[in-house]
This record gives structure tokens, sequence and C-alpha cells, in this order.
């Protein structure tokens, strides 16, 4: 073992500890102890402290003890692997605590490039990709590399693998400087500098509060959560010192091993291992934690990953554009017999990207054919929706919306590294082939830019879309004898079963009972489950024998009893990732919801992190529950409880998002056209007392139904 190492671990926790107190007897002096002190966007306040330890911190005044705590009873003198990451733990606490004086006031410390603190909203934003191996694990890069070529093609290649990473230090700026995508959109994560690298750490810890259900202070709990469902590493750049070396051992304390470019007297075998050559650091740092990369080569000039995602490419930015009304444009997978597609096959009938000026509008038509011979039909619609994420994995491509409302953009910078139209292609061949292997054995892919061309072939996509939407509305709870479970979320939130039926979206918001049915005869061992329902022991309610018993089983022994169409009594659970979240306002006799978009206050006191705190984590909260947005507009939405007259408020942003859906719901409810405008939103007030006044004057519904409580 190297005494180096664990030298440099004591004493910078000695340095790091003592920087800290320092700086928190200076803002006890200047704000007074009873300054309040916390995150912003945090149902966790000081999430390292609240992991840990479970202290209370409302004021700068009760980290004093914490810290006098810490450094009386983590800090060890002798040098050993076990102290060592005990001066690591020591060393979090320091950042934490420095860190969250920063935020005093409400201030907002962080400048462009920097994102400081990542708030509750984007942790939950990442979950589902982060259970389904999407994202695949997490890279934490720190310090400055050897140049900036070097760091920058380290960083695209992990983007490309789909890893999430956190920057901290001259790494930032070296990205920077080769044009690496950073932020958000790019799961690309700009800390800063110093102990700014802690808000990986409380990043990490969050994710065992909120999604595993771990109570604040189990300390031991906590940290096997990181060990085990947490699946990150450190790579360390550049020339080391004593208080990175105690937080690099605060990082193994939580279970991520470290992989550095520096010279390591005597490595510690599968924990801090050194690797000089760039080429070979993020293989061995993903390697010392277990993650293994799915390879899918795709032959295109541009990079393909989950971090280019979310990337927004301007119209200034955009070389050429497609659909989005100003032209038209559709995309269409179509199940086909073996002797109607040639494998592999990409054809482009009308003018290449090198045909097309800069700034021009063309249409657009994809046309996916897809031979398997456990292919079905009602499969078509869910392999549809990848191509939206597919043609968006690719650096300098923009996508959005579907069936013949999508609108794509080519970036000018792909188009300068030499992509094609046919690059489309190959992206979908590429991705329906590796993603889907179980029920596709042959894709074909036609791509139209052909103004006359289109406008014939778009009828046989109306035509294509209408027998589907038909399918569709005879698919209810009633109509099938089967449900499917989802466990993907298990991997972070042990406790929590999801189940699907065709009348209420997994509470994600992205497994519907058709892509829960396809995922099945994919993996027919994986997460989605086909449940028969059998004997109905509460209509009304909408309990069933077979899936009470299923869900027991699987939630480790932990929920008996759950009600598909109440949220009063046995809800079905939340694991975290759920696109809304429920809560009960009883002065108004009705509930509102609110998303992670919303950051503001809501009428039932709490902001949806607060919310958020309350029923995730695979428990039952009566009177909560976490949704996918679309379940508001099912006519299986809360029924035992009123169903969607109960609704009283929303965030208008969600109002919009659902649209003329939310209208339609309304009136297949019976509730008129205009219900829409009975509910309230922040417009008209945040608190019950506000709104009760606009919901009397609107004669909403619910104030007229039976009390809810």
């Amino acid at each position: 073992m190297s005494m180096e190492l664990f030298k440099g671990a004591y004493e910078g926790a000695v340095t790091a500890t003592s920087y800290a107190e320092i700086l928190l007897a200076k803002a006890i002096k200047e704000y007074g102890a009873d300054c309040p002190v916390k995150y912003p966007e945090t149902a966790y306040r000081l999430p390292v402290i609240t992991a840990l330890s479970g202290e209370e911190v409302n004021t700068i005044g009760d980290l004093a003890p914490i810290l006098n705590r810490v450094r009386t009873t983590n800090i060890k003198e002798e040098l050993n692997f076990e102290n060592a990451k005990l001066n690591g733990e020591a060393t979090l606490y320091a950042a934490e605590i420095i860190e969250a004086l920063r935020y005093i006031n409400g201030a907002k410390p962080d400048k462009y490039p920097y994102c400081g603190f990542i708030g509750d909203p984007i942790l939950r934003k990442f979950g589902v990709p982060l259970v389904d191996q999407t994202i695949p694990g997490v890279a934490v890069i720190v310090g400055k590399g050897k140049d900036s070529k070097s760091t920058g093609k380290l960083v695209k290649d992990l983007q490309s693998k789909g890893i999430m990473i956190f920057l901290a230090n001259e790494v930032i700026e070296q990205c920077i400087e080769e044009n690496v995508k950073i932020g958000a959109d790019f799961i690309t994560f700009p800390l800063g500098n110093f102990t700014q690298v802690i808000h990986a750490v409380n990043f990490a810890f969050r994710a065992g509060l909120a999604f595993g259900g771990i109570p604040a202070g189990q300390r031991e709990r906590a940290i096997e959560y990181q060990a085990k469902r947490v699946l990150a590493f450190v790579i360390q750049l550049g020339p080391n010192d004593i208080v990175k070396f105690a937080a690099e051992f605060g990082a193994i304390f939580m279970g991520f091993p470290i992989v550095t470019d520096q010279p390591v007297a005597e490595e510690i075998p599968d924990w801090y291992q050194s690797e000089p050559d760039y080429e070979k650091i993020g293989k061995l740092g993903l390697e010392m934690r277990g993650i293994k990369i799915k390879i899918v080569d795709i032959p295109v000039p541009i990079t393909i990953g989950p971090a280019f995602e979310g990337e927004t490419i301007r119209k200034k930015d955009a070389h050429v554009e497609f659909g989005g009304g100003r032209s038209t444009s559709f995309e269409l997978v179509r199940m086909v017999d073996a002797d109607q597609v040639e494998d592999g096959k990409i054809e482009v009938i009308g003018p290449e990207i090198d045909e097309m000026p800069e700034g021009s509008v063309f249409p657009l038509g994809v046309m996916v054919d897809v031979y398997g011979r456990k292919m079905q039909e009602d499969f078509e619609g869910v392999l549809e929706r990848r191509i939206h994420y597919f043609i968006n994995y690719g650096e300098g491509l923009w996508h959005v919306a579907q069936r013949n409302m999508m609108w794509v953009r080519i970036g000018k910078n792909a188009k300068e590294l030499g992509f094609k139209i046919k690059d489309i292609g190959e992206i979908l061949i590429a991705k329906f082939k590796s993603d889907y292997p179980a029920i596709i054995d042959r894709v074909q892919v036609t791509i139209i830019t052909d103004k006359d061309v289109i406008e014939d072939k778009i009828k046989l996509a109306i035509e294509k879309y209408a027998a589907r939407d038909a399918r569709l509305k005879g698919l209810t709870d009633e109509s099938v004898e089967t449900y499917y479970s989802c466990t993907l979320c298990q991997s972070f939130a042990p406790n929590h079963v999801c189940i699907v039926s065709p009348e209420r979206v997994g509470l994600c918001g992205a497994v519907s009972w058709l892509d829960a049915k396809a995922s099945n005869e994919i993996t027919p061992t994986g997460p989605n489950q086909p449940i028969e329902k059998g004997e109905c022991t509460d209509e009304a309610k909408g309990s069933w024998k077979n899936l009470n018993e299923f869900l027991y089983t699987h939630s480790n022994r932990t929920v008996e009893n759950v009600n598909f169409y109440t949220m009063m009594e046995d809800p079905m659970t939340s694991c975290g990732c759920f696109e809304a979240i429920m809560a009960i306002l009883p002065l108004c006799n009705g509930v509102m919801l609110t998303t992670r978009e919303h950051s503001g206050d809501t009428p039932c006191g709490m902001t949806f992190s607060a919310l958020a705190g309350t029923c995730g984590g695979g428990v039952q909260t009566p009177g909560f529950m976490g949704i996918g947005r679309r379940y508001l507009c099912s006519s299986k939405f809360i029924p035992a409880d009123g169903g969607l007259g109960r609704v009283v408020w929303l965030p208008k942003e969600l109002k919009e998002y659902l649209g003329q859906d939310l209208v339609d719901a309304a009136v297949a409810a019976g509730l008129g056209a205009d219900f829409v405008d009975k509910i309230a939103d922040e417009t008209v007030g945040i608190t019950e007392e506000e709104i009760l006044p606009f919901l009397e004057e609107k004669q909403h519904p619910a104030l007229k139904m039976d009390p809810m409580m």
C-alpha cells in the first residue's frame, strides 16, 4: 500500500477542514450564526451531511458543531487504507460546508461556464437513462490534462459511450478550447474549480436519498448504495496535491476508484492506479468500476452518443432544416414480409445535403421497413418513437416531434464534417439492429427529400397512423387480461415496482403498455414481465389479487397492496424518476400537479423538489403520488377520487404541454371543453387561499364533490 497516498489523504483532510473552519468563522461573523444556509432546488438541504449523518442544518451556525465533530472523530494520523478513507470522508464534509457558504442568502455564485450545484430536477431527469443504462456510468474528471487536444478527445470518447461526465478545474477550459460540447444538455457538467467538485458527490448521494429511499443519516446504507448502484469513477489529470489526494480518498470511501495520468509510487490495485496513455485512461476507469459498454460501430463522420440528445441547433447554426410546419415531413416504421426488405439497404430519393443551399428548407420522409420473426404490428409505433432518440444521438443533428409533425435540422458543423442524408439511414439501421435484436432481423431505410414523391408517400403514413390510433383506442384496462411490470428503476430504487396498464403509462412517462409488451418480447427475463390480473378484489379502487402478490414478492416484501385508481389509499409507489407529482389540496377539495420543469412554489406549500422528497424511493404516501404527465389525460386518472374533475391547479407549462389532449380528456369525462380554463395556475396564485376564490368564480366541479378526506 502507498504510504505517500495515505499521508497525502491525512494532510489534505487537515488542510481542507482547517480551510472550512476559517471560512465558516468568517461567514458567522459577517452574516450571523442564524443566517439560513441550503443549496437551491433540492429537498435535501446539504446532501452529504443529510446522507451521512442526518444532522439537521438550517443555519450556518448549525455547521460549526458538525465540522468540529468531523475533525475530532474522522481525521486519523495513523497511515493505512481504512484511515485514508475516513480522512477522505472528512474532506467531503469540509468541501460541502465550503461550497454551501457560497449559496448564503440565495446567492447564485456560479458563472459561465461553471454550473456549480445541480438541482434535484436535473437529477430526476436523468434517472431513467441511468437505470436503463442509456447512461452506463459516471466519470468525474478533475485537474488539467497534458494538453487541450488530448483532454478534449478523452471527454468526447466518453461522451460517445454515453457516460455522464462531471468536470472540475482546468479541464473545463481545455474542453471549451477544443469545442467539446458541455452543459446539462450534453450530460457533461462543468462544476467549477477546487471544492466545487463536491457537487458530483452530493449529486451521487441524492440518488440514494431520492431513488433508494435511504433515510437521512443511514451512513452505512448510504455508502453501500453508492458502491453497488452508482457506477462512478474518477480520472485525475495533471499534478496532484494533498487536498486532491484527500478528496480522491473521499471518492474511494464511496466506492469510486481513481485512475490518474501521474506516476504513482505504489498503486492500490482496483482503487488507485496510474495510466499515462490518454487513449487508455478512460478504458481503465471503466474497467476498474466494472462498467460494460456495448460498442456499436456506425460508419458516419460525426460522433454518435446519448450525450448529444439534448443538443439544440438554432436556425442560424443549421445548414438545412426539414418539416416543422415549413415543409412536408413524416416518419414511418412498417412491419413487412421477409421478401419485401433488403437488409442494410439505404435509398435516398431526392437531393443530398451537398445539393441543398445553406439555410434552405426541404421536405423529409423517413421510411423504415423491418422484418423479424418475432416482430408484431403493435411494435411499429414503439420503434417509430425511437427514431427521435436515434437521430438526436448524432452530434450536429436535431429532431423534435414525431409522425407527420416531425422537425429536423442538420447543423453546419455536421455538414462540414461530411455528414450526408444517407447517414441518417446508417444510424437508424445500426441502432435498430443493435437495440432490438430479438425482434428485428432485417432493416431497410428509404429517405425522401423530393417534394413530389413525398406528397405521395405521406398518404401511406397517414393511413397507417389512423389504423394504429383506432387500435389504441380499443386498448383499455378492461380489454386486456395482462398488465406489465417495470422494474427498471430497481437498480436505483430496490423496493419500487411500476405496473403499466393500457391506460396508465409508467410514472417516468417513458414506458407505455405497448412499450412494456415489446420489451418483454425482446428480453423475456427482463424488467417488463407480464402479470395476469386474475381476481379483482376492489373494482372501484382498482385492486387485483395477482398484481398484489407480484408486487409483494418483487418489492422485497415491502408493499402488500396497491390500488390503481386512487391516490388516497395504498397508491402506487414511486422511484423518483416521475415526470409529475400529485398532491391533495384539502381546502379546495381537489388535487394539484407539479412537474420537474416548474421550480416555483405550489398551493400545497412545497416545491417539486420538496414534494419529490416525500414520495420517492419506493414508499406509499397516501395523498401524494408520482405519475407520468400523460396519465392526466387518461380515462383511468384517479377515477375512485373523482377523476380529472378533481384537478384544481396545474403549472401553466403543463397545461400548454398537454394542450388539446387535455381539453379532449375533459370533454370525454363530461366536464366540458371549458374545464381547462377552470383550472388555476401560478398566474392565479400559489396558495390554496389565493386560488380558492378563482375556483369559486369559475364554479369548479371539485367544490361540489364529496370531501376527499
